[in-house]
């Protein structure tokens, strides 16, 4: 007895959570994508690169940089549309989620929220639309998951400011017209707005890896990079500043990862139906079925989660900690429905005419990035116990 295949968000009829409003940002987005940077994606993350300007201008056209920002050219929409179109742009590849989270959760965040009227003025519009590319500066090659030992300083000389130190691991850092840029000064941690033009600025891009690969990652040099009062962000001042722009675009990744998962199963669940052996599709043998109903299940958890957390976002109830709950399990999950569904594939999961092992491999970066698994365990834990136990 056989009947027709329920996707599995299908199955528990997920779009009926969402209004008429939020599934049709869905559908444009990812009409888009399929037709415009999906028939690429294998051939950049094969070649170890990504056309970021001209993928930029084209996702600013659509209107998702900035996107849940207000004013300065920004489309202004909810956090649960913004989280819908993570989910999109990361079922063609994390790569472009990174992009999309760092232009508009990192860079254009941070001027938004702390910046100066005339640094929103002059940046946020180019931003939006694509026309400029921006970057974040806070990891360092030494400095990761604590970040307040940063080397990164900036001193002052006369009325202007002196930065010298290096950034590490930064998505669109070669490419950037404008990089923000937090350093350590006499009266602490402080973020500046640095434009990639400056006299003692360079990105060296980040070659050989086996994860991203389809964007662009590289270090920051600052070798005295001399930049006027009005650079600096005036609204903030220590680790809140940047930790808030890390919030922000770790609740893209909630949503962001689902995507891949989502594509990873549907990829394993299409494949299952058309390989046969012993004479039959494989999707009709019980461990294979087993396999596709154990990662329904945490894929339907997962996006139900994210769906909350962007409900309580819009409604301006969410904390750090429930971002963390949502990252951690999220792209524990998706990187679980990666690895499970390459095994319904066989030998073919490992090439590149299918993409679960891409995402799979991206996926090893989202892991790490944006606060370790250690370190959202331990805001869990913290949470739950009253204890920090970071030391």
């Amino acid at each position: 007895m056989s009947s027709k295949p329920i996707a599995p968000l299908d199955l528990i009829v997920a779009d009926s959570l969402l209004s008429e409003e939020e599934r049709a940002i869905r559908q444009t987005v990812r009409t888009y994508l399929e037709a415009e940077v999906a028939p690429h994606i294998s051939g950049w993350f094969e070649a170890g690169e990504l056309p970021v300007r001209e993928v930029a201008q084209g996702l600013g056209e659509l209107g998702l940089l900035g996107m849940h920002l207000d004013g300065y050219g920004c489309a202004g929409m909810s956090a649960v549309s913004y989280g819908l179109a993570c989910m999109e742009l990361e079922a063609i590849d994390s790569g472009l989620r990174s992009l999309v989270s760092v232009q508009g959760s990192l860079a254009m965040f941070a001027i938004w929220k702390f910046g100066s009227e005339e640094l929103k003025q002059e940046w946020l519009p180019q931003l939006a639309s694509g026309q400029a590319v921006g970057c974040f500066g806070l990891t360092e090659a030494d400095f990761g998951s604590d970040p307040a030992g940063m080397r990164t300083f900036a001193k002052r000389d006369g009325s202007d400011w002196v930065l010298n130190g290096s950034k590490m691991w930064i998505t669109n850092g070669t490419v950037a017209d404008v990089a923000v840029v937090w350093a350590n000064t006499q009266d602490g941690i402080r973020g500046f707005v640095v434009p990639t033009a400056t006299a003692g600025f360079s990105a060296n891009a980040v070659k050989h890896k086996l994860s991203l690969r389809a964007s662009d990652t590289a270090e920051l040099v600052l070798d005295n990079v001399r930049l006027p009062e009005s650079a600096m962000l005036p609204e903030v001042r220590g680790l809140k500043g940047p930790l808030s722009c890390l919030s922000e675009a770790r609740f893209g990744i909630v949503f962001g990862v689902v995507g891949a998962a989502r594509d990873c199963l549907s990829t394993a669940i299409d494949y299952s139906l058309s390989r046969e052996q012993f004479g039959q599709p494989i999707a009709g043998f019980q461990l294979t079925q087993k396999k596709i109903a154990d990662m329904s299940l945490e894929l339907q958890k997962a996006y139900l989660l994210a769906l909350h957390l962007g409900r309580l976002k819009d409604n301006d109830q969410i904390t750090p900690a429930m971002v963390s709950v949502g990252k951690l399990n999220n792209v524990r999950e998706a990187l679980a429905i990666a690895h499970e569904s390459r095994s319904i594939l066989g030998g073919n999961g490992i090439t590149l005419e299918y993409s679960i092992l891409r995402h799979a491999n991206n996926l090893e970066a989202v892991l790490t990035y944006e606060g370790t698994t250690e370190i959202h365990t331990l805001v869990v834990g913290e949470a739950l116990t009253g204890i920090g136990a970071y030391r």
